[in-house]
């Protein structure tokens, strides 16, 4: 039985596996993103987190340890210069998959894991959005507010009076309904 045994053999042999996430892990150290499948990037980042971390405190057998791990010297200058001078105060999390979809041939789910702090796009700060509210806000009181203001509420009067009219129409009618009745009997009673 394999219980608790968490590691993702990704479906190759121990030396298969062990070039494949040193190749990535150079790839990522120099490119500072790549495109892979998700399983692979997962086991990526357990496996490139640590040497980053290791790069932080930069001594001879520190260099030794992460060398290695990735068989490049390029890599590790990178890593050792560049990269850890950026990540120095960060605690972890060196890393960021980005789901990108399926593959169009085999539909496997498809990712983009790249370095946090050199992603140029989410590093820049925007000024922050004015927030919006629900309600307007009052408006200032000017004189072209006041006259438009004047003329709207002349107009209302205007038709108000026009829907009195309609009403004395409908009372010489004498409608039978119940509602209209009432309307004739207050009508009669103003006139009178």
């Amino acid at each position: 039985m394999r219980h608790g045994k968490k590691f993702n053999h990704l479906g190759r042999q121990k030396g298969h596996r062990k070039a494949l996430l040193t190749n990535m892990a150079v790839s990522l150290i120099e490119y500072k993103r790549i495109n892979t499948t998700v399983a692979k990037a997962k086991a990526l980042r357990l496996f490139v987190e640590p040497l980053i971390t290791k790069a932080k405190t930069d001594s001879s057998h520190s260099r030794r340890v992460v060398f290695s791990y990735l068989q490049k010297k390029e890599a590790v200058k990178e890593l050792f210069g560049v990269i850890s001078s950026k990540v120095a105060d960060r605690p972890g999390g060196y890393t960021r998959i980005i789901k990108t979809g399926s593959r169009l041939g085999d539909n496997a789910e498809m990712c983009l894991i790249e370095l946090v702090d050199f992603n140029e796009n989410l590093l820049t700060t925007s000024a922050p959005k004015k927030k919006s509210r629900r309600r307007s806000t009052k408006k200032t009181v000017s004189p072209k507010n006041i006259v438009e203001e004047a003329n709207v509420v002349e107009e209302a009067d205007v038709v108000e009076e026009a829907n009195v009219v309609e009403e004395v129409k409908v009372s010489d009618k004498k409608v039978k309904s119940d509602s209209t009745k009432k309307d004739v009997k207050k009508d009669e009673d103003k006139s009178e």
